[in-house]
């Protein structure tokens, strides 16, 4: 948004706030289900978002940008309404091993030049049909792949591979540093691919 919207918002312009609505609504309904059980219950964390934007707009300093600053009120009323009010990260977040924690350690070189990259490359994806790589199907299979992912994962990639925030931004946001952040998005990403390789698979013949 630029500084004409913002005086026209503080204004009460209806039309800049239908456009601030229509540019940020989807990515806060996005970013809401990573804590809602339901897509009624993120809805009303969005609507009660632009409640508290609307209230808060004459005190917004412009320290961060607007979007930013929508979507850290935006996570703090999903996240108090999910009872998750504490933005520390743990650092045995980081540490656990569990099923979502990432893929097997054993795909991922350990010693080397590129050392936590996968070890062999992946199926050629380009090679298979453009109807199946822009299927609903597979946007499905990533949508629940993303689900299945603890919270603080889920919003990392989210933000960063989804929305496609910077560190920084996420840090604003979140405050997750970027250290964190990165192993935390590596294993994300590597469950994601790994339920991709298996959807995409080809099917084992008898």
């Amino acid at each position: 948004m630029t500084d004409v919207d913002l005086h026209a918002l503080r204004r009460g312009d209806e039309r800049a706030y239908r456009a601030m609505v229509k540019e940020y609504h989807s990515a806060l309904f996005r970013l809401a289900l990573i804590y809602s059980p339901s897509r009624a219950i993120a809805e009303e964390a969005v609507q009660e978002t632009w409640l508290a934007v609307l209230r808060g707009l004459e005190g917004f300093e412009g320290k961060s940008s607007l979007r930013t600053w929508i979507c850290r009120i935006l996570v703090n009323v999903a996240r108090r309404r999910a009872g998750l009010e504490s933005r520390t990260l743990p650092f045995s977040v980081l540490e656990t091993e569990g099923e979502f924690a990432a893929v097997s350690p054993d795909l991922f070189t350990r010693t080397g030049p590129w050392p936590g990259h996968w070890k062999a490359e992946t199926d050629d994806w380009s090679r298979l049909p453009e109807d199946k790589l822009l299927s609903r199907e597979l946007q499905d299979v990533v949508t629940d792949a993303v689900a299945q992912l603890p919270r603080t994962q889920r919003e990392v990639i989210t933000l960063r591979d989804i929305e496609g925030w910077s560190a920084a931004e996420v840090f604003e946001v979140l405050g997750i540093q970027d250290g964190n952040q990165r192993v935390l998005l590596h294993r994300a990403r590597s469950r994601v691919r790994q339920l991709l390789q298996d959807y995409l698979a080809p099917p084992v013949l008898n």
